[in-house]
């Protein structure tokens, strides 16, 4: 858990850097590809998460600049520079309208009670939940897999290594 509003900065750097590298492997066409038939798209699934950054934060209390026209997909690299904004802009309001004791601050969150450091860490699983789905998708569009957590195949074979199966 955070301790301090910098230890949640740092994880939240930690974590947009990551996610950055995969809304930066995105194309125009992959945007299009679908989990089944009928479904969500990657682009929508990955502009669902960027987009709802300002308004999670925002329900719980920290002042985050909405993106304009949430509601329409943007090209992929509109979406990576708007995630890019977004994330920093996130850094900039916890800095200014937090505290470290606001982390032990608790309210109401989906019907149960939560810290702040709590709430946050939700966010970022969240987008953690959906970064995940997206490199599914990307596979499946065959675009190139960024390195996350450890190597892609991609990286393996940078590697010289035979990817684990």
């Amino acid at each position: 858990m955070y301790a301090t509003v910098q230890d949640l900065i740092v994880e939240w750097n930690r974590e947009a850097e990551l996610t950055q590298k995969v809304l930066d492997g995105l194309t125009d066409q992959a945007l299009q590809q679908q989990v089944y038939p009928g479904g969500r798209t990657l682009g929508r699934i990955a502009w669902h998460f960027v987009a709802n950054i300002p308004d999670y934060l925002t329900e719980f209390g920290v002042l985050v600049e909405k993106v304009s026209n949430s509601d329409e997909v943007p090209s992929a690299k509109e979406m990576a520079e708007t995630f890019n904004t977004v994330s920093s802009r996130v850094v900039e309001a916890l800095q200014e309208q937090w505290t470290d004791d606001s982390l032990k601050h608790v309210q109401n969150a989906f019907g149960r009670l939560e810290s702040n450091a709590t709430i946050f860490m939700g966010l970022i699983k969240h987008i953690v939940h959906h970064r995940g789905q997206a490199t599914v998708l990307m596979r499946q569009a065959e675009l190139p897999i960024p390195a996350v957590y450890g190597p892609s195949k991609e990286g393996w074979a940078q590697l010289g290594v035979t990817p684990p199966l």
